[in-house]
């Protein structure tokens, strides 16, 4: 992740920038602004499945939407979770019914994240903490190299689910799939 440090920078500011969209995305954290990392192949696969996983059941009863990269701006921060997932009713429409083409200005209710080589998990875990603070669900931290997921639940304290395990890892109510750690694993082996 690059970081760059600019002196009294707002919010309001940040968001003005011609270049914050680029890719990879840049975040505005806790006054600072940060480049994400750009992905890998690991990294690009699992959030493809993955948000491909969650639509295939949430978008068809019209529950919510699992959009990568979607900039969420709220609490004093500027965020671009790995995916996004926004329940059906909250998704800001325009007159001709069509979802509005901007950032969301609430927390996403399920944010997932993937952490990518080389990437500290704090700052990445403080970005799920704050989803969860403004109201937020869910929150899952990807760890390919060990092959686990962190889950995070408001108030609650975060689990760790292995490879190994068996548990059905927790998603948002009424939307309906189960996996495990090792059905999203699964998706790297391509032969």
């Amino acid at each position: 992740m690059t970081t760059t440090q600019i002196k009294s920078i707002t919010l309001e500011s940040f968001l003005k920038e011609s270049y914050i969209d680029d890719s990879p995305a840049w975040e505005y954290l806790n006054g600072e602004i940060h480049q994400k990392a750009m992905p890998q192949l690991h990294h690009s696969r699992l959030q493809l499945k993955l948000a491909s996983k969650i639509d295939s059941v949430a978008e068809k009863g019209q529950i919510a939407l699992a959009l990568p990269e979607l900039r969420c701006n709220f609490g004093n921060k500027s965020i671009v979770p790995d995916i996004a997932v926004v329940f059906w009713d909250k998704i800001p429409y325009n007159e001709e019914g069509e979802a509005e083409n901007t950032a969301i200005s609430f927390p996403p209710d399920w944010t997932i994240e993937i952490l990518s080589p080389h990437q500290a998990m704090t700052p990445v875990i403080d970005k799920i903490i704050h989803c969860l603070e403004y109201g937020c669900q869910l929150g899952w931290l990807i760890v390919p190299d060990d092959r686990s997921i962190l889950v995070f639940k408001a108030n609650q304290t975060p689990k760790v689910y292995y490879l190994n395990s068996e548990e059905t890892l927790p998603v948002l109510e009424k939307i309906e799939i189960s996996l495990t750690v090792a059905d999203i694993f699964a998706w790297l082996k391509m032969r």
